[in-house]
């Protein structure tokens, strides 16, 4: 993106102040928009009445040439869903836990200033956005972007019973508590879905996964063939059969996933072995799932509370995001 003729243009930081040193990213901003001949940027913080939606689309009525989102994957989260077709050049500057989904973009993590540079010298990249149709046990309908994951049932369970101090201390690895604190008392509930081909299909699961991406920290691939701009979605249907059910679907995310499919003998291996039943994965451009009770639900890491029924769709290329000059988009 070339800064000439830009001096009118200017860049907007949407910023959650909780999560990222925001005196530190204000002034690399306004050092680069002065470099780069641009005027001089806004900035937007989040607050708990607003993760970013609205301040986001006050940012775009302001003019914004360009759209930073420095926080969480909650953050990032919210930015992205009012920033979904736009056209609007949209840069993701980790600031969270997880940040999974600039992990899923391979961006650096610890370098603000590289990342933001995108924003003047890098080029843009369309990716995917997912969208989750909620409808609450009163008939209520809601529907909310997602950038990584929506999940059902012990996925969204993990996600409240993860502690906030633990997170702030040993950062992602404190999921690992959630999913303790949830185990015990996972049982199986049915729910009746169906993809694109509108073929309904019953069963038991713990947890069902819609995914734009599939790529944990450490490297842990949990959707191992989810593409970030192919307009498709990546499905897992997780139902274990007892603890070593468990120790299968570890063994298929850990080890099968992450570490055999990366050698071509590895891939041999998999392919004599055959499928793992406690996962199943599936793809679709939409998915729709109905569950006889209300169920908790979590789109990238915020709950959402529960719902009866959640109809998630990809819009393929909604987002421009802002790379870096050079950036490997090969493996999106």
């Amino acid at each position: 993106m070339s800064a000439s003729g830009t001096q009118h243009a200017h860049a907007a930081l949407v910023l959650n102040p909780v999560k990222v040193d925001a005196e530190r990213l204000r002034s690399i901003l306004r050092t680069l928009s002065k470099k780069h001949g641009w005027a001089p940027p806004r900035f937007y913080e989040t607050s708990i009445e607003d993760p970013g939606q609205e301040i986001t689309r006050t940012a775009l009525a302001d003019g914004a040439s360009a759209v930073l989102a420095a926080g969480g994957d909650g953050t990032v989260r919210s930015v992205s869903e009012a920033m979904a077709g736009t056209g609007i050049p949209f840069a993701i500057v980790p600031g969270g836990t997880g940040n999974l989904f600039a992990r899923n973009l391979g961006l650096p993590l610890l370098n603000p200033g590289k990342v933001m540079e995108a924003v003047f010298l890098g080029f843009t990249h369309p990716v995917d956005i997912g969208w989750a149709m909620l409808t609450r046990e009163d008939g209520s309908q809601s529907e909310h972007g997602f950038v990584v994951l929506a999940g059902m049932g012990l996925d969204a369970d993990m996600i409240a019973n993860t502690r906030p101090d633990l997170k702030k201390s040993v950062g992602w690895m404190a999921y690992l508590d959630g999913a303790a604190r949830s185990l015990p008392g996972a049982k199986p509930f049915r729910v009746v879905y169906q993809l694109d081909d509108g073929r309904l299909h019953s069963t038991k699961v713990h947890s069902m996964l819609f995914a734009n991406c599939g790529i944990l920290p450490a490297g842990i691939a949990l959707m191992p063939d989810a593409s970030l701009d192919d307009g498709m979605m990546d499905i897992a249907v997780i139902q274990p059969t007892g603890p070593l059910g468990w120790m299968g679907i570890w063994r298929k995310i850990w080890w099968d996933n992450s570490v055999l499919r990366r050698t071509r003998a590895g891939r041999r291996v998999l392919e004599r072995r055959g499928r793992n039943a406690s996962i199943r994965y599936l793809r679709g451009g939409s998915a729709e799932a109905a569950m006889v009770a209300p169920t908790s639900i979590e789109l990238d890491g915020d709950e959402l509370g529960t719902a009866v029924r959640m109809l998630c769709r990809i819009q393929q290329g909604g987002l421009t995001l802002a790379l870096p000059a050079g950036h490997d988009v090969s493996r999106f």
